[in-house]
């Protein structure tokens, strides 16, 4: 990382540069050899009171000292993928909406009040994808009534950690006293290589709707009520695949959106008694195959932060992370 200038360090940002990608190197208190330096680089979400918030790829925000500042730059975003498919993030986030499409929604200038009867965070959440046609705490207060109103806890999705996405609104969120509450990568691929994977499919049942032995395995829900079948059953094209298991509940499950050029995939399950047979794998390049059949050639999927195993067979198929996206709660008093 190049901080110099004619063989000088320079501190080249300004609180001018609030809302664009820095790096910045400042000095630790540690005073240890090797250690005198730490660096940072994200996005300048503030700069008061001497104090210089950035907000990395994954949501975390660092908190510098501007009197520690030795230097610092403004780069650009982070460089587009070598491989796979190419997305702008208002592109995957729309396409990733449209795939868990909730029960009820309202328009709020560029922002969508969201809400499915309390099942999930994604289908009862602020989707803020443009200008809300008023300040943030004006549309943020009109949101907590909305979703007063409906007796469920306020939620909204931002995004980080890729051209275009939403580091100054989740630092607004905080600042204005929502907290975050869970976190979770986008993730991307080319379709081929998981529908070409050399998987036994053979067992793995295709459906335009889940029935009850999928939804015993799906488990996101108390009692699968209209709510949980009408998201489940959302999108452009709906599949779901499911592998028979015993006592009416599937060993294996998954289900995928197929939306243009996009295939989302969902609700990859496995019953612990099978794990490490491959039907994960499986019901994946199911699913793929079917996706390319109706013209789809790139792929996505939402995986939590702290989901090691999932993350690891993603990993195997080439899908790589293209942003990270945050729910944020209201913190009630």
């Amino acid at each position: 990382m190049e901080f110099t200038g004619g063989g000088r360090l320079e501190i080249r940002v300004t609180s001018a540069d609030v809302g664009k990608r820095v790096s910045v190197r400042c000095v630790t208190d540690s005073g240890e050899a090797g250690g005198i330096f730490t660096d940072a680089v994200g996005v300048l979400t503030s700069w008061d009171d001497g104090v210089l918030l950035i907000t990395r790829r994954s949501g975390d925000t660092v908190r510098i000292a501007e009197s520690s500042l030795v230097a610092g730059k403004v780069v650009p975003a982070a460089p587009a993928r070598r491989r796979g498919p190419s997305a702008t993030f208002p592109e995957l986030a729309r396409a990733t909406a449209r795939a868990w499409e909730p029960v009820e929604s309202e328009a709020l200038g560029g922002w969508t009040l969201r809400a499915s009867d309390g099942f999930t965070r994604r289908a009862n959440s602020v989707l803020p994808l443009g200008d809300p046609g008023l300040p943030v705490a004006g549309a943020l207060a009109y949101a907590r009534e909305w979703y007063a109103g409906r007796k469920l806890p306020a939620y909204v999705q931002a995004a980080t950690g890729a051209e275009g996405t939403q580091e100054l609104l989740c630092a607004e969120l905080e600042r204005l006293g929502w907290r975050r509450e869970v976190s979770a990568e986008v993730r991307i691929a080319a379709l081929a290589p998981t529908g070409d994977l050399d998987a036994d499919v053979s067992a793995v049942r295709l459906s335009r709707t889940a029935d009850e032995a999928w939804l015993r395995r799906y488990r996101r829900f108390e009692e699968p009520g209209p709510a949980v079948r009408a998201v489940l059953a959302s999108g452009p094209s709906v599949w779901f695949a499911s592998v028979a298991g015993t006592d009416g509940v599937s060993a294996a499950i998954g289900r995928c959106v197929v939306d243009g050029r996009w295939a989302g995939f969902m609700a990859v399950e496995v019953d612990p008694a099978h794990r490490r047979r491959g039907l994960a794998t499986s019901v994946m390049t199911a699913l793929a195959r079917r996706a390319l059949d109706e013209g789809a050639s790139a792929a996505w999927l939402q995986v939590e932060a702290d989901n090691d195993g999932a993350r690891t067979l993603y990993d195997g198929m080439g899908f790589a992370p293209h942003h990270h996206y945050h729910h944020y709660r209201w913190a009630e008093a």
